[in-house]
């Protein structure tokens, strides 16, 4: 089967009515858990963005404190996965200010909780290849914030 395109789903979404679509929605959020978070997330945590902000930084300090540092292996593999859930958190947001404010927190967690970072080369990778993404996604704020930002952004940099 293939899909169709956005264009003619969107032409094809048009013409359906409010029941029917709401029909759909529930159907596609019974399919992927990833489908139900965002719908979560437009339906009730899209219009407070700061109050979601902090919601995924609890998860993502609960997440370090409870991974498992007992060798680099296991490190890496728990930060790796807590990264890819935090960037599935910002996809979902689509705002720069978001992106830019979870990536820096991540950053911050990982050196503050996973001490090895500093003699894993892999570890350190992780947080610099993290900082070049926030440097460019900064390019997108307002420039108080990326001034604000810049600062968090060279205290993680002086730390490594």
């Amino acid at each position: 089967m293939n899909a169709a395109g956005i264009r003619e789903l969107k032409k094809e979404l048009q013409l359906r009515t409010n029941t029917q679509l709401i029909d759909l929605c529930l159907r596609m959020a019974k399919f992927k858990k990833e489908t139900k978070e965002l719908l979560t997330y437009l339906l009730f945590e899209a219009s407070n963005e700061e109050a979601y902000r902090d919601t995924i930084k609890e998860e993502i300090e609960e997440r370090f404190s409870e991974m498992n540092k007992t060798s680099y292996y296991y490190s890496k593999k728990g930060s790796r996965k807590i990264l890819r859930d935090t960037k599935k958190y910002i996809r979902y947001s689509k705002n720069p200010e978001t992106d830019v404010d979870l990536l820096i927190y991540f950053c911050q967690q990982m050196m503050e909780q996973v001490p090895t970072y500093k003699r894993s080369s892999v570890l350190k990778g992780i947080i610099e290849r993290e900082i070049i993404s926030i440097k460019k996604k900064m390019s997108k704020l307002h420039e108080d914030l990326q001034y604000d930002y810049g600062l968090e952004v060279l205290n993680i940099e002086e730390k490594l």
